[in-house]
């Protein structure tokens, strides 16, 4: 039994590890709250795109010497602006106008380091995460903008849930959805770069999806998706901290792979929708939840 104890406790005597497991719960549950609407409106491209985008304000904070946190969020929200006004103005495709404006922004972020000769280590820890390396001051900022980003969920839970669900019923009922449409995208933003140094711009987006997603094949309503969401994306970042120890493999990619991992379980054996769970036993109506 204490053998069993000192398995698991003998990671976290480290403070190391326990400011990485601070930050990786803290950006599990805000990525899980987002990641309801991400999943809901169908966002998960621009969730991605985000990240890269914000990678120009991390260039650029890096070589003026400013806060590199400030400097992702102003580069993501940015764009995350960018991409709505360019999607509704110049009426093209939304997919499209992510896909000029995000790689614009990333094209721009490696122009900037490609002149400098010592970027290579310190940015490449947000391009592939580094939570390993989180400190004090990443935890007060990533525990500020969490708290952040919920606040505002549940400041405008229900306009938001009425605009996810039917921004055409919203309108017509007095929802500002334009507003709420920009404002989404801006949570967005922020809740990519709060998770930004844990798993890195690349992996991002499953932190932002795949909790979301296998809350879906679990549960119902919305509430709960971002409750079951938050506890397995939860239970997926302790596990992935446990398996990088000890297996002495990336942090993030460790932790994406168990979330993955916990989805594709979900999709073979959930009660709702799995795959190998035979129909008469599926939970009713196991085709469509809204």
């Amino acid at each position: 039994m204490s053998e069993i104890w000192g398995w698991l406790s003998d990671p976290f005597q480290y403070a190391f590890m326990q400011r990485a497991l601070f930050a990786v719960l803290m950006v599990s549950v805000v990525s899980a709250v987002i990641g309801a609407f991400v999943v809901l409106k169908g966002l998960a491209f621009i969730g991605d795109a985000l990240a890269h985008a914000s990678f120009a304000g991390v260039a650029v904070s890096f070589v003026f010497g400013g806060s590199i946190y400030l400097g992702a969020v102003i580069a993501a929200v940015a764009t995350a602006l960018a991409i709505g006004f360019v999607g509704r103005r110049a009426r093209l495709n939304f997919d499209t106008a992510i896909g000029i404006l995000f790689v614009g922004a990333f094209a721009l972020g490696i122009v900037i380091v490609s002149h400098q000769s010592n970027y290579a280590v310190d940015l490449f820890s947000f391009v592939f995460g580094s939570v390993l390396g989180v400190g004090r001051s990443d935890l007060i900022l990533i525990a500020a903008m969490a708290a952040g980003v919920i606040g505002l969920v549940v400041a405008f839970y229900k306009e938001l849930l009425f605009y996810a669900y039917d921004p055409d019923m919203a309108a017509a009922s007095g929802v500002p959805v334009t507003l709420v449409h920009y404002g989404l995208l801006a949570l967005i933003a922020v809740t990519a770069v709060v998770a930004l140094k844990a798993v890195g711009i690349v992996l991002v987006v499953a932190m932002l999806v795949t909790p979301a997603a296998t809350a879906t094949l679990l549960v119902r309503r919305v509430h709960q998706m971002m409750i079951v969401g938050a506890l397995l994306a939860m239970a997926s970042s302790v596990v992935g901290l446990y398996v990088s120890y000890y297996a002495s493999v990336a942090s993030g990619a460790s932790i994406v792979l168990v979330a993955t991992a916990i989805f594709i379980l979900a999709m073979l054996f959930s009660p709702r929708r799995g795959l190998l769970v035979p129909r008469h036993l599926a939970w009713p109506p196991p085709e469509h939840h809204h």
